[in-house]
């Protein structure tokens, strides 16, 4: 076991990976709401919108208005997705808001690669190269490596942790071709594959590799497995996550239609605190941002939290 992180820093993906995946369609103004009531939880990064094409995820198709829309807070990070030259020249127009950092994305799973970026390994590889270049020609830094599906696939089966580590080098490879120096891996449980023994044979493998390289877990609470992946995260040491508010969200080529998002980000929030780890995070303020959630969509969301509420503050007298 690795020694516990003293804080852990969580990134909440709600808007972004949430209103993808939503049937009905989430007027801009409700998803500034969330974003804006995000913000005065004390979290410190928010992954607001994705820059992708309107036709794969209609849910997107306003990303430009919500980007604009939204009111920063000073000391919050706030970020984006894409995929291509167009989603970077998209997040450019909104540079003096949100923080660009340029990711090299890679799969684990060859079927899932296909499935989710209508390519395969060899094929996206020279597209991260492309994208790369891209990056560094708008003097965007390139710094993380994210791993999709780096726990298995409903596509492929298991993914071996040969794969991941494959795939990791393929990125390094990218970056080191781009003389970009990477400091981030993610490992993402993109379909909900994930137990704890193997998120700890995943990151020790991970980190027996790239000992100086800072791991995040992006998990998913497909099978219930989330939080108890998580923890097993924590106890290997690592302190980067990213949540959504509520637990929404979900991957919407997962064929996974119905199934419970990420991880909820109260419920790490409590998980960590109770352990004695730092967040940083108003967890009163995140419950009701996780109602808010439940209002836009329209829905009850997976969180079990927002049905229990936070524990009570109780003083039993003998």
């Amino acid at each position: 076991m690795s020694d516990l992180p003293t804080r852990i820093a969580i990134t909440d993906e709600g808007p972004r990976e949430g209103f993808q995946i939503e049937k009905e369609c989430i007027p801009s103004v409700e998803k500034i709401r969330l974003i804006d009531a995000l913000s005065d939880t004390g979290l410190k990064a928010i992954q607001v919108c994705s820059f992708v094409s309107p036709k794969l995820v209609p849910g997107w198709a306003d990303a430009d208005d919500v980007a604009a829309g939204f009111n920063p807070k000073a000391g919050v990070r706030y970020s984006a997705l894409w995929f291509n030259r167009r989603g970077i020249d998209r997040a450019l127009m909104q540079r003096q808001k949100l923080e660009l950092t340029g990711t090299v994305h890679v799969v684990a799973s060859e079927a899932f690669c296909v499935q989710n970026l209508g390519r395969g390994r060899v094929e996206n590889l020279q597209k991260m190269r492309e994208q790369t270049k891209a990056h560094l020609d708008a003097n965007i830094t390139v710094s993380k490596i994210s791993v999709m599906a780096a726990f298995g696939c409903n596509f492929q089966g298991r993914v071996d942790t040969t794969d991941v580590l494959a795939a990791i080098r393929d990125g390094h490879v990218i970056a080191s071709e781009a003389d970009c120096t990477i400091t981030e891996i993610a490992l993402a449980d993109t379909m909900g594959w994930a137990n704890p023994a193997l998120i700890t044979r995943t990151v020790a493998s991970v980190r027996s590799q790239w000992p100086d390289t800072a791991i995040r877990l992006h998990l998913h609470d497909t099978r219930g497995l989330g939080i108890a992946n998580a923890h097993a995260g924590i106890t290997q040491g690592v302190d980067r996550f990213d949540t959504t508010v509520g637990g929404l969200g979900g991957c919407p080529f997962a064929a996974h239609p119905g199934a419970p998002g990420n991880i909820a980000t109260e419920e790490l929030v409590l998980l960590a605190e109770e352990m004695g780890i730092a967040t940083g995070v108003d967890l009163d303020a995140l419950l009701a941002a996780g109602h808010l959630a439940e209002h836009v969509v329209g829905r009850q969301l997976p969180s079990a939290l927002l049905r229990a509420g936070a524990l009570p503050r109780v003083t039993y007298h003998v």
